[in-house]
């Protein structure tokens, strides 16, 4: 402990992003982790230590993804990585190396255009405060690409999941796919219904099974 109350590791995971040049010898507590985040290829010096989640919020300024239970059980901080859905406190980002990452900020395209998904939480009013609503989005565009590659949930028909395909999300898929994103505010039925949205319109035209429309009368994703 110094004069100043804090550890000189302290005040090096406090300075987030590699002060020292890529390549630099790393010491016994710090590595440096070549990632790509939002389409830009990042380079940082960080302790063993720090999760993903602190990475891109204390390091990286990226604060869309946020920190709730911390525990990896309330989906706050749900991020793409490598294309699926993962729980930023979970991850230590040491272990991250050469991966791909996709949070609420890299959504849109490059000349802003929201995401299908985004468009239809506005259009849906799928969200009140908006705490969840970062971890709500990447969860449910990983959603849209498990159904689509035909991975089964434990709700899937398994006659349908044995044919193989891509599974159509129902109303009841959606909210089992969903379950593990919480939301204080109850805003369930609006984030289902824009995530079917989504799903009726991405859906491939031979799909000879219609999803049937959200039901609004459940209040949770169980």
């Amino acid at each position: 402990m110094t004069a100043h109350g804090t550890t000189p590791t302290e005040r090096a995971h406090d300075h987030g992003e590699a002060a020292r040049p890529a390549g630099a010898a790393s010491d016994g507590h710090r590595s440096h982790v070549a990632v790509r985040i939002n389409g830009v290829d990042r380079v940082l010096a960080l302790d063993h230590r720090v999760t993903l989640l602190d990475a891109l919020r204390e390091h990286l300024a990226l604060t869309g993804s946020k920190k709730g239970c911390d525990h990896g059980q309330c989906g706050a901080c749900t991020v793409l990585v490598n294309g699926r859905r993962a729980n930023g406190c979970l991850l230590l980002a040491v272990a991250l190396d050469g991966a791909e990452i996709t949070t609420v900020e890299g959504l849109a395209d490059a000349d802003g255009e929201l995401h299908p998904l985004q468009r239809a939480f506005l259009e849906r009013d799928a969200f009140q405060c908006g705490y969840c609503t970062p971890g709500q989005l990447c969860s449910a565009v990983g959603v849209l690409r498990e159904a689509s590659s035909g991975e089964p949930s434990c709700v899937t028909d398994p006659a349908a999941a044995e044919r193989g395909g891509p599974v159509v999300l129902s109303a009841e898929e959606i909210r089992e796919r969903l379950s593990g994103n919480l939301c204080r505010c109850g805003a369930y039925n609006g984030i289902a219904e824009a995530v079917a949205d989504v799903s009726a319109r991405t859906r491939p035209a031979s799909s000879d099974t219609a999803a049937p429309a959200p039901d609004p009368s459940p209040d949770v994703i169980a």
